[in-house]
């Protein structure tokens, strides 16, 4: 089980290049993915996202990517000569309309946006991208080693509050087995007050035994809780994309918790269905955090 909150980093080093990259991610619906690469880098940025799609199955995913070539190797300089001269004649432009002196040394129109560029040839480009995607793999195990880690918390917490649920419902089970016998005794005892009589109508009684036994009758509900339990433990044994899954789940024995709720009228099962209630709660908000 993975939680959909983690943070990965990495760095490595090599020929006086230098890799840094960090992921990071929060809860989300559904697969959103964010890359953030220096602009020259920017070719790479769908392999990267490719690279972690791999290996996530839900959240919004932050990507940081930072580096720093101070390799020599296969570098060419390129001045774009075109956006040079328009710099120069808007700059002439604006000193001769305020009256100002020109003299900007060339070494400082090179620092304006996009006139000196730096470009790796085609060959040192395919090298950066193997030792980037070699460092982006270690960050994702760092990464996906933290969600499992949160997972594992997760996991823990939720088992102890799903044997709550499950001691509940049992509870419950014991509870609803005498409803029928009590109605049974109150109902004759009652008839013999109002009619002061010992002499009762059996076909009439039984008769609204049925009735009642038919309208609060919980057993199908609570033989389709069990069943969810059982389908909730077997969900957090598994790896993938389970967190959809629970959210349902937990939906359909909210469902049957309140259908058992509305059909009891005995003090013990309402407190006991307010407290499965409450459980449930507290699991749906975790699975929240379920990738």
């Amino acid at each position: 089980m993975r939680s959909m909150t983690g943070f990965g980093r990495a760095k490595k080093e090599e020929n006086n290049r230098i890799y840094t990259i960090e992921i990071k991610s929060v809860n989300h619906k559904y697969t959103d993915i964010s890359v953030r690469v220096p602009r020259y880098l920017s070719y790479l940025e769908e392999k990267i996202k490719k690279e972690v799609q791999k290996n996530i199955y839900r959240g919004k995913i932050d990507i940081f990517v930072t580096f720093e070539n101070y390799s020599d190797e296969a570098k060419e300089i390129i001045i774009n000569k075109e956006l040079t001269k328009k710099y120069i004649e808007e700059l002439k432009k604006v000193a001769q309309e305020n009256n100002l002196s020109y003299d900007i040394p060339i070494t400082e129109i090179t620092k304006l946006p996009e006139v000196l560029n730096i470009k790796n040839s085609d060959e040192n480009e395919d090298i950066i991208e193997k030792e980037l995607l070699e460092c982006l793999k270690e960050a994702i195990q760092n990464f996906v080693l933290m969600k499992e880690n949160e997972g594992n918390k997760i996991k823990e917490d939720l088992e102890r509050r799903i044997n709550k649920v499950e001691n509940k419902i049992l509870k419950i089970s014991e509870y609803s087995t005498g409803l029928v016998a009590n109605y049974v005794v109150k109902l004759e005892e009652r008839i013999k007050e109002i009619l002061k009589t010992d002499i009762i109508d059996e076909t009439r009684l039984a008769t609204e035994v049925v009735i009642y036994a038919d309208k609060c009758s919980v057993e199908e509900e609570l033989t389709r809780l069990k069943s969810h339990v059982n389908q909730f433990r077997q969900m957090l044994e598994e790896k993938e994309n389970i967190g959809k899954k629970m959210d349902f789940l937990i939906q359909e024995m909210n469902r049957e918790t309140n259908t058992i709720g509305s059909k009891s009228n005995l003090l013990e099962i309402t407190n006991s269905v307010i407290e499965i209630k409450v459980e449930l709660e507290d699991i749906r908000e975790q699975v929240q955090n379920i990738e």
